[in-house]
């Protein structure tokens, strides 16, 4: 991938990874980016590195715009590894002994990261760095998502180089938000559902934050995906409102089966939930991926799932499931449980008891032995519509 010129003398010399599919359990199935951004000014920063395996890429492209010796400052915004693995080779190319701007834990993180010794100059929030007409000021943004995540800010081109927070997992030679249109939204929510979701009110105090600070923003440079060059707003606004976890009169009903009965009763469920005027998807958890499956809880008032008894225990994949949500710490959500079994049939209360673990208010479990009757889907179908009741007397229009 060319450098991209995003302003005058400010590159993009990042590297798309169009083939990795799997992130920390989140699907990428159009992989992502690593983005990077040079910075040619009187002396010349680069502003945080690629997973190590294309190192060698970063370098060639950087070489496209000037000689990697004349880098002068290495800005590290975040130490995890698929944006500083390739720095300890970088600084070796640029010179050891240059100064690697970072935040204190970022010093931390960095230092535990790479065995030999560079030049850390940790940074707090609002200090400045002079690059002659250009001055970087930089914004910690602790725990989004990591402690030593900040934000580099180009003052005089009003460019805010973000770091993690308002990416997407998107590999691509479309490099701008104008250029991908709203094609490029389902993946940022995915990216805030899968990622950022239990940062949501650190978010909110981020956004009340630069709003005070009145910092104008005419680009928001994530470290992943496209950059908002025409409405960065947009992305903030989008990020406001799933902060705040606005419900929709929406369900979620996520489901596996082991012989179809827990399949019959889900269908009775979302047909009921349906009848009473609630969104429904069924996510059956063999076909679609636990990170899509959050992406449709992040604004849906309730989740419904479904599991047989296996092993007087829960189904596998429903297990994997819930523990992934619990992780990412939903709020303000009905839950409710439904099941069928063989012999003992715990999996229905075994839902429920982890679903109000995570907060949620939790409806009385639905279950049923062996395959469902017309009596078992005709109370599948009632629990369905309970819980859309439910939903609308939470949720206005």
């Amino acid at each position: 991938m060319k450098p991209v010129e995003i302003a005058k003398g400010i590159y993009d010399v990042g590297v798309n990874d169009w083939n990795i599919q799997d992130f920390h359990g989140y699907s990428t199935p159009l992989g992502t980016s690593y983005n990077a951004f040079l910075i040619v000014d009187e002396k010349v920063a680069l502003v945080d590195t690629v997973k190590k395996p294309f190192t060698d890429q970063l370098i060639a492209n950087i070489q496209q715009v000037i000689d990697p010796q004349k880098i002068d400052y290495m800005i590290s915004n975040h130490t995890e590894m698929d944006h500083s693995g390739s720095l300890a080779r970088v600084m070796h190319r640029i010179g050891a002994d240059k100064p690697v701007y970072c935040s204190k834990m970022g010093h931390k993180n960095l230092s535990l990261h790479f065995s030999q010794p560079l030049n850390y100059q940790p940074v707090g929030d609002g200090q400045e760095l002079k690059l002659g007409r250009r001055t970087l000021a930089f914004l910690e943004t602790r725990m989004l998502h990591w402690p030593d995540s900040m934000f580099t800010y180009i003052k005089e081109d009003e460019i805010l180089l973000s770091s993690d927070a308002f990416g997407q997992h998107y590999a691509g030679f479309e490099k701008f938000d104008d250029v991908v249109g709203d094609a490029i939204m389902p993946h940022a929510k995915k990216y805030f559902a899968n990622i950022l979701l239990p940062y949501a009110p650190l978010i909110l105090k981020l956004v009340d934050k630069v709003t005070q600070m009145g910092l104008p923003l005419r680009m928001i440079c994530p470290d992943h995906g496209i950059l908002w060059r025409t409405e960065p707003g947009k992305i903030i606004e989008a990020y406001v409102r799933w902060s705040k976890q606005q419900p929709k009169r929406k369900a979620v009903v996520v489901y596996d089966t082991m012989w179809h009965s827990t399949e019959r009763m889900a269908d009775a469920v979302a047909a009921g939930l349906y009848a009473e005027g609630v969104a429904v998807r069924p996510m059956y958890l063999r076909k679609w991926h636990r990170s899509d499956v959050l992406t449709e809880v992040l604004d849906a008032k309730a989740v419904v799932v479904g599991s047989p008894t296996l092993n007087n225990g829960l189904f596998p994949t429903v297990s994997d499931f819930l523990t992934y949500m619990k992780g990412l710490k939903p709020q303000g959500k009905i839950g409710a449980a439904f099941g069928s079994y063989g012999w003992s049939g715990e999996a229905p209360k075994l839902v429920a008891k982890e679903l109000a673990a995570m907060q949620f208010e939790v409806m009385d479990p639905v279950r049923h032995q062996y395959v469902p009757d017309t009596p078992a889907l005709e109370e599948s179908y009632a629990f369905g519509r309970a819980i859309g009741r439910r939903i609308c007397d939470e949720v206005a229009d």
